[in-house]
């Protein structure tokens, strides 16, 4: 073996064992892996560094060959002639400017989608939830799927409509839910509702978000 194939094979331990250290350590380090697994994939990446700078020594890529005659020099071409000047456009003729039209009558409001229900007391309550659906009323401290199922049974569907209790109404339903009687101004829920009816979030709301709660 000559010098310079026992030099090239040095440097190639040497670059490829440092890739591979580097690599055993980022495992390690960035990428969370165990021993075992680092030290294979740091093996196997030394090894490929080693094949492809073995295959980069001993087959240099050969220059090509120079060419031995120079190319013609092209003739310039000869230039063009100058276009002809282009004809003067003719004025387009002015069209006639039409009469607006008479802008239409305004279309009927829409009827809302679900009417109030009829309550002989209370607040007031919805049908059906609205077109986009109903809010999670577990997202208000002290509603859980049970107390959510309860109140969209007597027309709770939204935010907005906890949010617009009165007093006197926040009462009623205090005495109405079934076996959860005083819920409504315990865990004051029109103060959290209305938060949430404005976009906001609340502490409680956050946590039903992540997943912590249901």
């Amino acid at each position: 073996m000559s010098r310079q194939t026992q030099s090239s094979m040095l440097l190639v331990a040497a670059i490829s064992g440092g890739i591979g250290f580097t690599a055993f350590v980022a495992l390690m380090v960035i990428g969370n892996f165990t021993f075992s697994p680092a030290l294979f994939l740091a093996l196997l990446v030394t090894v490929a560094v080693a094949i492809f700078l073995l295959r980069a020594f001993h087959n240099p890529v050969e220059p090509p060959a120079a060419t031995t005659a120079a190319a013609p020099v092209a003739a310039a071409p000869e230039p063009a002639p100058a276009p002809a000047p282009a004809p003067e456009p003719k004025p387009a003729p002015v069209a006639a400017t039409p009469e607006p039209a008479p802008a239409p009558e305004p279309a009927p409001a829409p009827e809302p989608a679900t009417a109030p229900a009829a309550a002989t007391d209370g607040p007031a309550r919805l049908e059906a939830a609205r077109a986009g659906g109903p809010d999670d009323l577990k997202k208000i401290k002290g509603v859980g799927p049970k107390l959510e199922a309860m109140l969209n049974r007597m027309g709770f569907y939204h935010y907005d409509q906890v949010a617009g209790w009165t007093a006197d109404e926040v009462a009623w339903v205090d005495d109405n839910l079934e076996g959860f009687k005083g819920r409504v101004s315990r865990d004051n829920w029109v103060e959290q509702a209305a938060t949430l009816a404005a976009g906001g979030e609340t502490d409680f709301s956050k946590k039903v978000d992540k997943g912590d709660v249901y």
